[in-house]
């Protein structure tokens, strides 16, 4: 069985061909892709309708800044962690707790990070 079956995703990421391999990762971890957004504006919408049970969010969506869907999942109390290549040091005051996984990286990260995120 694989370590994440069941678990239903939000990947927030503009990059297609990082797109696809994250979901490539994530399925490969037993993980179901539900919805898979290059764009804020869908981001947004996506997180305030579908039902998930994490988040992967990119931090920059083609020059615009991915927080304002982390706070409508944060509002809904569904667990998300940033992928991005600038590090903690790229995150608001208020997000610096967040997990974060750093570009380029493994699907072992990838699962240990979705492991910590979910048990937080």
């Amino acid at each position: 069985m694989t370590p994440f079956a069941g678990i239903r995703v939000l990947l927030v990421e503009d990059e297609g061909a990082v797109a696809m391999l994250i979901e490539e990762m994530l399925e490969e971890l037993g993980c179901t892709v539900v919805a898979s957004v290059p764009r804020l504006a869908q981001a947004r919408e996506k997180a305030d309708t579908l039902e998930v049970d994490l988040a992967i969010l990119d931090v920059n969506l083609a020059g615009e800044r991915v927080f304002p869907v982390a706070d409508i999942l944060r509002a809904r109390n569904v667990p998300f962690l940033f992928s991005t290549g600038y590090g903690v040091s790229g995150l608001p005051a208020d997000f610096a707790q967040c997990p974060v996984l750093h570009k380029p990286f493994s699907e072992n990260e990838l699962q240990l990070k979705i492991a910590l995120t979910l048990k937080s």
